[in-house]
Formats: C-alpha cells, structure tokens, sequence
C-alpha cells in the first residue's frame, strides 16, 4: 500500500445503488482512503461540481467516476462543461459499445473502464483505478 497517504476527494456518479455498494466495498476491501461523494444523477453531478443548492459546501473532487447512462441528464454531458474539464473523468459503465466509447473520449474523458461482473475482479479494477490516480498520477490542483 502507498505509504504517502495522498487522500483525495472523489465524486461518484452512478444511479445503480448496487454499484454504489460495491464500489464503497472496494474502497474498504482496498483500504482506500481517499474521500467518496456519491450523487445518482447528471444534474446532481453538475450542482455538486459547480457547488450549487445543497452542495454549496461541496469538495471540488480530483477525480470523478462516472456512469453514462444516468437519469435526468446523461453522464457523458457532465464532461462538456469547459470549467470542469480539469477534473480528469473515469467513465466506468456497464456498455461496451463502441459508440460509446468513441463518444467518451471525444468529450475529453481521461479513462473508458468497462464494469466487470465478478465482484472479485471489480474491486481488482477499483483498486487499480485508486493506484494509478492517487500514486501514479500527477493530479491538478485546483483553488
């Protein structure tokens, strides 16, 4: 485990509860440390981004994970707002279609990981994800 325990405030966007527990499971099954925000939605994402409504007090996050197929607006929209752009993005999504993953890059996300199915190697990914971000990565500060 990394022993400079860089901590680092992510933002997940995802509406399937059941992803949301495995991906906080992960997190403890890792020992990741690092702060997780949880919003359903891609209106939700953009008013705890902009830190609008209740999420005025909101964390700018280092890093987002992020579900396309969302309710109420789509996760690959969250991406196009060029104030938000910094944030480096992990598109993490059940698809595999192609489309889909042309059309996330083409809006500037940094990473398109498929979700596996078998929990073992989900929180495998996770973890990955974690390593390459908090002790790989030099990420952007932000004000």
């Amino acid at each position: 485990m990394n022993q400079n325990l860089n901590v680092i405030e992510v933002l997940l966007v995802e509406d399937d509860p059941g992803d949301v527990v495995l991906i906080r499971e992960a997190f403890e099954h890792n020992k990741v440390y690092n702060a997780l925000h949880v919003v359903s939605d891609g209106v939700q994402a953009l008013e705890f981004l902009r830190r609008e409504g209740d999420y005025a007090d909101a964390p700018r996050p280092d890093l987002m994970l992020l579900d396309l197929n969302l309710p109420r607006k789509d996760g690959a929209e969250v991406k196009e707002d060029t104030e938000l752009r910094t944030i480096p993005v992990v598109v993490l999504t059940t698809s595999e279609a192609e489309e889909d993953i042309a059309r996330s890059y083409d809006l500037h996300a940094n990473a398109y990981v498929s979700k596996p199915v078998d929990f073992d190697r989900f929180i495998e990914v996770v973890r990955q994800i974690d390593d390459f971000f908090v002790s790989v990565v030099k990420l952007p500060s932000h004000p």
